[in-house]
């Protein structure tokens, strides 16, 4: 059993959460789930696995998973996996291969294959470098509504095989949660807050994977204007990288996931701007003219 704690957030994740403990009981030290209060089963599935578990108001992913950095946990090396994700063999070999051999590292980059419908989305998507495993007290959460990412002190390093996402909730539960998505998004492309002040990973053109993306948004995606720029990315993943060879399940998610959410984001990010800048009028026509 290797010396590493497993974290878990939950919401209503009765249908997912099996697969997820089911792949790391007996291999982790603990499991820990920390959860928004959830309606269904979903508990009751953490306890049956013996997990500790821990009920806490959900703001943000950010916030949350920060939250979870401040629990007594036991072991040295911890890992971050949502509820539809699963731990194959072959990563869980690599990931106690590691931790024995006592790394300089302090985090590492993981694989996430993405399953949809049943079949891996390959091309236009694959690979996606995500930090998940770290050494405890040498990692945080950058402060970011979505799409957020750890930042890790010191060295850090890739791994060889894959995590896998693999939901079980039906397509009108993707499409609702992504809906709420759009809407975190677009308050995030509304903020002129700086992203040093904000405790934010480094935009670097030539740096990791997530620190590339980041840069695309800031210096790239943010000038392409706006409903126009979902069509772009979709053609890019879809066409220029090869997702049409994936079959009618690739076809389907490259058009809700590159070209459906972010136009529902940039619309959503219109619809904002324009409140807060009606918002902003009317505040600025009661500074000149107040009310009696």
């Amino acid at each position: 059993m290797p010396d590493i704690t497993v974290i878990m957030l939950t919401y209503n994740e009765e249908l997912n959460l099996p697969q997820a403990l089911q792949s790391v009981k007996g291999w982790a030290n603990q499991v820990i789930v920390v959860d928004s209060f959830s309606t269904d089963r979903t508990i009751e599935i953490a306890k049956e696995f013996c997990c500790r578990v821990y009920q806490h108001p959900f703001e943000n992913y950010s916030r949350q998973r920060n939250y979870t950095l401040g629990l007594p946990i036991e072991t040295e090396w911890v890992l971050f996996l949502d509820a539809d994700e699963w731990l194959p063999q072959e990563l869980k070999n690599e990931i106690t291969s590691l931790i024995t051999s006592h790394p300089l590292e302090n985090g590492f980059y993981i694989k996430r294959r993405f399953i949809w419908m049943g079949r891996w989305v390959r091309r236009g998507y694959y690979p996606a470098w995500i930090l998940r495993l770290f050494r405890y007290g040498k990692a945080r959460c950058e402060e970011r509504g979505i799409n957020e990412h750890l930042i890790v002190e010191g060295v850090f390093g890739y791994l060889k095989n894959d995590f896998i996402h693999e939901g079980h909730k039906d397509l009108s539960e993707w499409i609702s949660k992504h809906n709420r998505y759009a809407t975190q998004e677009a308050e995030e492309l509304l903020k002129r807050t700086q992203d040093a002040a904000r405790d934010m990973i480094i935009a670097k053109p030539f740096g990791t994977q997530p620190e590339r993306k980041r840069w695309l948004r800031h210096h790239v995606w943010k000038y392409l204007p706006p409903l126009i720029r979902p069509f772009f990315y979709f053609g890019y993943r879809y066409v220029l990288c090869g997702g049409f060879l994936d079959g009618r399940e690739a076809f389907i998610f490259h058009f809700l996931q590159a070209l459906w959410f972010p136009l529902l984001t940039d619309a959503k990010y219109i619809e904002q701007r324009r409140r807060h800048k009606m918002s902003h009028s009317k505040y600025t026509t009661l500074q000149h003219f107040p009310e009696d």
